[in-house]
């Protein structure tokens, strides 16, 4: 049992649910993406498995919704992770300059890298705008805006399915926090989404995250405010979802993401606390509904939050996430050590 004191906060986690922390021995590696940086804060980390290796991206500038924070890349390579590199900006047509936001990394089965972005000066503002890599991630195309009402995925990367859809998990902020659904069948060229699954006045919700349960089935999380994680169910293969509700799992208003591994088994990372914004955990669960937390990667003072996970070929998960706003920390895990009771 994890004890764990910020503030007034040791009652309330310790009574929502038991946390394991005997699972240490499942990291593999845990470090940093970079030790400097011609910024000073860094957010919203995403990270994808390319043709040569692992590709992460996240935004980086003087403060979030400052205009000069743009979207930065590094590639893992035998020698370590790549210098950053700047790949997009806000910088319009008419030299004025908007703040980038939530970078999203997808490898599609066929086809060129995707990176998805947002550029606006608030999220209830926003659009969103997305460019494409032919080699890995070594040099990026120019940015193309996505056509008016499609965001792209708005923090969490896409899934795809059989017949080569992509199904985008995104959410909207300016007439309350409401989940949408959006498709794409060429690669982000054209595009329809659902309507709104919530209206956003009951509580809101936004940047869901997706597991598979079998060929049309999908279940969503996602960050809500309701000091609780937002489910939802599609039999359909997303086109129509089951009324959005809370679970057990706490949720301080803060990002998620999650990933069906290989084995069936379904991976969480999120902060297992109703409020701040640590410690972050990996939650486990073999039928989506039941979860347990298995490992913590922080829990000290600070923020470590808005993470990114994906399970890569080799059968390894790699999780990233924003490091007190500093820095974006890279977590290799071992799921054949991570247990959970069904």
């Amino acid at each position: 049992m994890l004890k764990l004191r910020i503030g007034g906060l040791l009652f309330v986690l310790l009574g929502l649910s038991a946390v394991s922390s005997g699972a240490d021995d499942a990291v593999v590696t845990k470090e940093f993406i970079y030790e400097k940086a011609p910024f000073p804060e860094a957010h919203a980390s995403t990270i994808e498995e390319g043709p040569d290796g692992l590709v992460a991206a996240f935004f980086g500038g003087t403060e979030e919704k400052n205009k000069d924070v743009g979207i930065w890349v590094s590639r893992k390579t035998a020698e370590g992770w790549t210098p950053l590199v700047e790949v997009a900006n806000g910088v319009q047509a008419n030299g004025e300059r908007e703040p980038c936001w939530n970078p999203v990394l997808f490898q599609p089965k066929e086809g060129p890298l995707l990176l998805f972005f947002k550029v606006g000066p608030s999220p209830s503002e926003w659009w969103g705008e997305l460019i494409v890599s032919h080699d890995g991630g070594k040099t990026w195309g120019e940015r193309r805006r996505l056509p008016d009402g499609i965001l792209g995925p708005i923090k969490n990367k896409p899934i795809q399915l059989a017949d080569g859809t992509i199904i985008c998990p995104t959410s909207s902020e300016h007439d309350g926090w409401r989940v949408h659904v959006e498709f794409t069948k060429d690669l982000g060229k054209t595009w329809t989404s659902t309507e709104a699954l919530n209206d956003g006045k009951a509580f809101g919700a936004i940047q869901p995250t997706f597991f598979r349960h079998g060929d049309d089935k999908l279940q969503m999380l996602c960050r809500g405010t309701k000091q609780h994680v937002i489910e939802g169910w599609s039999d359909d293969g997303g086109k129509t979802w089951s009324e959005l509700k809370p679970i057990d799992l706490p949720n301080p208003n803060s990002g998620i993401d999650g990933v069906t591994l290989k084995d069936g088994r379904h991976l969480l990372i999120y902060n297992h606390t109703p409020k701040g914004r640590s410690p972050l955990n990996l939650g486990l669960s073999a039928d989506g509904k039941s979860w347990k937390s298995v490992l913590v990667l922080e829990d000290q003072p600070g923020e470590y939050s808005y993470p990114a996970v994906i399970q890569t070929k080799d059968g390894l998960v790699h999780v990233t996430y924003t490091w007190k706003r500093q820095k974006v920390r890279h977590v290799v895990v071992d799921p054949a050590k991570l247990t959970a009771s069904k």
